[in-house]
C-alpha cells in the first residue's frame, strides 16, 4: 500500500495553488458529474447506485439536511492559509474527507476501487474498501499510498469474514469499519422494478463462491441477523487492527459503542438505502458528538456535496466525514482522473469556505458558524443560466449566454478583431496576415493541372464515366489522392507511410479537428500545446470543449523537460495527457525551430510516457535551405500524427490538407484497424468530403512536378527567405545595439518561415493595436493572441510573407516609430 508516513497537509495546499480544473469541461460541481455520470451509466445501473429504500425519503433527507445549513462568515479574520489537515486514528489526512464503502466501482469503470485509490493517493485522502470491492484487496493496496479500512459486512459464516479481514490486514489495511445497520438490506424499489442483477463479469473479488448476482438476495441469506455487541470483541479476537463502528444514529448506541471500546462511530444512515425515515445524518450528529465528547473520532457521511457541507459537519461535532456517491460519479465520468477532479473540487471548496468563515483549521470549526432553517425539498438542478429573469429577444431571437460557451470566447474575435482594423486602416501596412504570397499564381495554371490529373486517370485506364464521377460526387471520404500524397510525402519528406493511413483533409485546420475529437473522449483528457501556439489550436479545443495545458517555451526554444514536468503534474492531478500539439519547424507565431537532438529527445519522451505527438508543419518546403527532418520522418514507433497542408506549398484557394494517421486502433473484439480510419468516420460528419476539384487540381500540381512539391516552391522559398532577410536588416538598422538595450526591444531571427516575435517594453493590446494602425499606419498581431493560458502581454508578432521589400522596409520603420512613441508615453 506505501508508506505509513503521514500525508502532510502540504499535499492539499499544493492542490490548491493548482486546483483541479474542470471549467472547460463544465464539470464545475459534484452535482455536474453526477449529472454527467447518469447519462454514461447503465440505467438500472445508475439506479442502483443512486437509490434508496421505501419512497427515498431518508435519502432526501440527508441532502435537505445540507440545505438548510448557512455559514456564517467573519470578516478581518487574519486566518491566512487555511490548514485542512487533520489527524485520524494516528494518521495525518491531508483533508477531513475519506472515501465511503461503496460495493462493485467496477460497475462504472473497469479499474474500479484501483482506480479510485489511485487518484485519492496522492490526494492525502484515505479509502474505506467495501467487503463487495469489485478488485482484489491486494491489486487496490499495490495501488494506494494513502490509508485503507476494510468495510466489514458480518457474515453467518465467520469463517469467511475472518478470512476477509486477514487478508486484509496481510495488504496492508490499517482499520475495519464494521457496519451494524445491515442485518439485511433495505427495500430498494428501484431494484425491485428493476429486478436488478449484476452486470455480467461484476463480482465480489474478495469472496469465493456464486450467488452474488442478486445483492439484496445474496444478502438475506448470508448476512448474520443476530450480530449483537459481542462481535467487537470477537473482531479484536481475530486482529489488531482498529474497529470502527459504521451505522449509529442515536446518542445511546453511541453510549454503547464508547462502552464497548470502539475506535471510532461512523455517524451514518447508508446514504438512505436501508430505513427509509431515519433521521438525516447531520440532523443526529450534534447529539452524537456531545455523548462521544472527544472518546474517539466522529466520521459522518450522507448528503455530503459541496465543500461547504464538509465544514458544517466539522462546526456539529464531526472529526471528518466519508464522501460516497460522488465518487461513483467522478469515476463513471472520467475514471481516475475523474475521481482526482470530484476530490479535489470538494477540498478546494473547503478551503475557501474556511478562508471565508475565518476558520483556520479543522480544529476551530464550531457550532456558532452554522445557522440552520427549514427548506422545502427540492431536486438538484444545474445553475440558472445567466440570462434567467431576463426578457427574451423579440421574434426569434437567441441570447449569446445561451449559446457555445466557446462563441463567447475571445479566441474566436482575435481574427475578426484584425480583419476589422485592417478594414478601418486600408493604407496601413500590415504585417498581421500569415497568408502567402499570391505573386507566383496565374490563374489558367489551375485548368492545366486540372487536365493534367485527368489524363492520369484516362492513362490508369479510367473510363469518361468514372472520370466524370470523380469529379461530379462526393468521392471516398478519406480521399482519392491518397497515393499521390504518400508518394510526395516519400520524395520530399522521407516520411514511408501507406496511402491509406492518410487521410485528405478541407486544410490543415480540418485534420486538427478530427484528431483531437478522436484522441480527447473525455473531461478528464488533456491536450498539452506549445505555447505561444497556433490560434486554430485554441480555436479546435474551445469548440470541443477539450482542456488544453500549455507548455512555455523557453527563451532559448523548446524543452523536452517542460513537456515531461506537465504530463506528470497533470497525471499527479488526475487527468490524463493525451497528445502534445506543436509546429516544430519555423513555428506560428514565434518563428522558432526544433533542433534535431530535441526532436529525438521528444520521440524518446513520447514512448516512455505514452502521448502522441499532433505535429503541424506547413512552411517547410517554403524555407530556405535543408531543413531538418520531419518528426513524422524520424518516428519509429508512430507516436506522431502529421498534420499537413498544401495552402502554402502549392495554394491556399485549393484548401486541401492532410492527417498521417497510421497508429494501430484495437477494438473490443480483437480486431485492428487505422487512427485513419477512425478520423475518417469523424470527417464523414462534418465535411463528408474534400473538394474532388481541389483534390484533382492539387493531384495534378504534384503529377506535373514529378511528385515533388518542393520542385515548385524554389522560386517561393527565395521569396520568403529574401522577406525575412529584409525585415531583419530593417530591425536591426531602426534599433541600434544602443537603443534595443534602452528600450529593451529584442527580437529572434528565424531561418524560414513567415513569422517572427518582436518584445516590447510597453502592453501590446488591442488598444496599442489599433493606435499604431491608427496614428502610425503599422498593423501587427499581439501575441498574446497565441498563449491560451495566459501572457504574451509585451510581445507581438510580425508576418513577412505577403509584403513586398519596399513595403517592408517602410512598415518597419512606422513600426519603430510607434514602438518608440508608445515607450515614452
Amino acid at each position: 500500500m506505501g508508506s505509513k508516513e503521514p500525508v502532510v497537509p502540504e499535499q492539499l495546499r499544493s492542490l490548491h495553488r493548482n486546483p483541479v480544473r474542470a471549467d472547460a469541461t463544465g464539470l464545475l460541481t459534484l452535482a455536474d458529474h453526477a449529472a454527467a455520470a447518469e447519462a454514461r451509466v447503465d440505467p438500472a445501473v445508475w439506479d442502483f447506485i443512486a437509490g434508496g429504500a421505501g419512497q427515498e425519503r431518508t435519502l432526501a433527507a440527508n441532502t435537505d439536511a445540507f440545505e438548510a445549513v448557512r455559514l456564517a462568515p467573519r470578516v478581518l479574520a487574519g486566518a491566512g492559509r487555511p490548514d485542512t489537515g487533520t489527524e485520524i486514528l494516528g494518521r495525518t489526512w491531508a483533508a477531513p474527507i475519506g472515501i465511503a464503502p461503496m460495493a462493485y466501482h467496477t460497475m462504472v469503470d473497469p479499474a474500479g476501487e484501483v482506480g479510485t485509490a489511485l487518484a485519492a493517493g496522492p490526494l492525502g485522502l484515505p479509502l474505506v474498501v467495501s467487503t463487495f470491492s469489485g478488485r482484489t484487496f491486494e491489486d487496490i493496496a499495490r495501488a494506494a499510498s494513502a490509508p485503507l479500512w476494510l468495510q466489514v459486512y458480518c457474515f453467518r459464516d465467520r469463517a469467511v469474514t475472518r478470512q476477509l479481514v486477514e487478508r486484509a490486514e496481510r495488504a496492508g489495511f490499517e482499520a475495519l469499519v464494521l457496519t451494524v445497520d445491515a442485518p439485511r438490506l433495505g427495500r430498494r424499489l428501484r431494484d425491485l422494478r428493476n429486478d436488478f442483477r449484476l452486470p455480467t463479469g461484476i463480482t465480489p473479488a474478495n469472496l469465493d463462491g456464486d450467488g452474488f448476482s442478486c445483492p439484496s438476495g445474496h444478502a438475506l441469506t448470508e448476512f448474520d441477523v443476530t450480530l449483537d455487541w459481542s462481535v467487537l470483541d470477537w473482531l479484536r479476537s481475530i486482529s489488531a487492527l482498529p474497529v470502527l463502528v459504521k451505522g449509529v444514529l442515536t446518542a445511546s448506541d453511541a453510549h454503547r459503542a464508547i462502552a464497548a471500546g470502539v475506535d471510532g462511530i461512523v455517524v451514518s444512515n447508508h446514504g438512505g438505502r436501508q430505513l427509509d425515515g431515519a433521521p438525516a445524518t447531520l440532523d443526529v450528529l450534534p447529539e452524537i458528538a456531545a455523548e462521544v465528547a472527544g472518546a474517539c473520532p466522529v466520521i459522518v457521511d450522507g448528503g455530503i456535496r459541496r465543500g461547504a457541507d464538509v465544514l458544517a459537519a466539522l462546526a456539529l461535532g464531526a472529526d471528518a466525514v466519508l464522501l460516497g456517491r460522488p465518487v461513483l460519479h467522478g469515476l463513471a465520468v472520467g475514471g481516475e482522473g475523474g475521481v482526482a477532479r470530484v476530490l479535489g473540487i470538494v477540498t478546494d471548496e473547503l478551503t475557501e469556505a474556511m478562508a471565508l468563515t475565518g476558520t483556520r483549521s479543522v480544529a476551530e470549526a464550531r457550532p456558532e458558524l452554522v445557522h440552520r432553517r427549514p427548506v422545502e425539498p427540492r431536486p438538484a438542478r444545474l445553475p440558472a443560466p445567466a440570462t434567467a429573469g431576463r426578457r427574451r429577444p423579440s421574434g426569434s431571437g437567441l441570447w449569446k449566454a445561451e449559446l457555445h460557451a466557446s462563441l463567447s470566447d475571445p479566441v474566436l474575435d482575435t481574427m475578426n478583431f484584425l480583419n476589422e482594423v485592417t478594414f478601418r486602416y486600408p493604407e496601413a501596412i500590415s504585417f498581421a496576415p500569415g497568408r502567402p504570397y499570391d505573386g507566383f499564381f496565374e490563374t489558367e495554371q489551375i485548368f492545366g493541372y486540372l487536365r493534367r490529373y485527368l489524363d492520369h486517370l484516362e492513362q490508369g485506364g479510367a473510363s469518361p464515366e468514372q472520370v466524370r464521377s470523380m469529379l461530379f460526387q462526393y468521392g471516398p471520404t478519406g480521399g482519392q489522392i491518397r497515393e499521390l500524397i504518400a508518394d510526395w510525402l516519400r520524395q520530399d519528406e522521407g516520411i514511408e507511410v501507406a496511402p491509406e493511413a492518410i487521410v485528405v483533409t478541407v486544410g490543415a485546420q480540418e485534420a486538427m479537428l478530427l484528431a483531437v475529437r478522436a484522441l480527447i473522449s473525455g473531461p478528464e483528457d488533456v491536450l498539452l500545446v506549445s505555447s505561444p501556439c497556433y490560434v486554430g489550436i485554441t480555436g479546435v479545443a474551445r469548440l470541443l470543449d477539450v482542456e488544453l495545458t500549455a507548455v512555455e517555451e523557453r527563451a532559448d526554444g523548446f524543452s523536452c523537460a517542460d513537456v515531461e514536468a506537465a504530463i506528470l503534474s497533470e497525471r499527479a492531478r488526475g487527468r490524463r495527457p493525451r497528445a502534445l500539439y506543436l509546429i516544430p519547424d519555423h513555428s506560428n507565431p514565434s518563428g522558432t525551430t526544433m533542433s534535431l537532438q530535441t526532436r529525438r529527445e521528444l520521440l524518446d519522451l513520447a514512448a516512455r510516457l505514452d502521448i502522441l505527438i499532433l505535429e503541424d508543419s506547413p512552411y517547410r518546403l517554403v524555407s530556405q535551405g535543408t531543413q531538418l527532418p520531419a518528426l513524422k520522418a524520424l518516428d519509429r514507433e508512430r507516436r506522431v500524427v502529421h498534420l499537413g497542408s498544401l495552402s502554402k506549398t502549392l495554394f491556399p484557394g485549393a484548401r486541401v490538407g492532410f492527417a498521417i494517421a497510421d497508429q494501430p486502433v484495437l477494438d473490443s473484439s480483437g480486431g485492428t484497424g487505422l487512427l485513419a480510419d477512425e478520423l475518417t468516420k469523424i470527417k464523414s460528419m462534418v465535411t463528408v468530403n474534400t473538394s474532388a476539384v481541389s483534390q484533382a487540381v492539387v493531384a495534378g500540381m504534384l503529377l506535373a512536378a514529378d511528385g515533388r512539391a518542393s520542385a515548385l516552391n524554389a522560386e517561393t522559398a527565395a521569396y520568403y527567405g529574401n522577406a525575412m532577410r529584409v525585415t531583419l536588416e530593417q530591425l536591426a538598422e531602426n534599433f541600434p545595439e544602443a537603443d534595443q538595450a534602452a528600450l529593451g526591444v529584442r527580437w529572434n531571427e528565424p531561418n524560414g518561415g513567415f513569422f517572427l516575435a518582436v518584445n516590447v517594453p510597453f502592453r501590446a493590446d488591442n488598444a496599442a493595436l489599433v493606435r499604431s494602425a491608427e496614428e502610425f499606419g503599422v498593423i501587427w498581431t499581439p501575441m498574446s493572441y497565441f498563449k491560451p493560458q495566459g501572457g504574451g502581454e509585451q510581445s507581438l508578432r510580425l508576418s513577412v510573407s505577403y509584403l513586398a521589400r519596399e513595403q517592408i522596409a517602410d512598415g518597419i520603420g512606422r513600426l519603430a516609430r510607434f514602438i518608440k512613441a508608445q515607450a515614452s508615453a
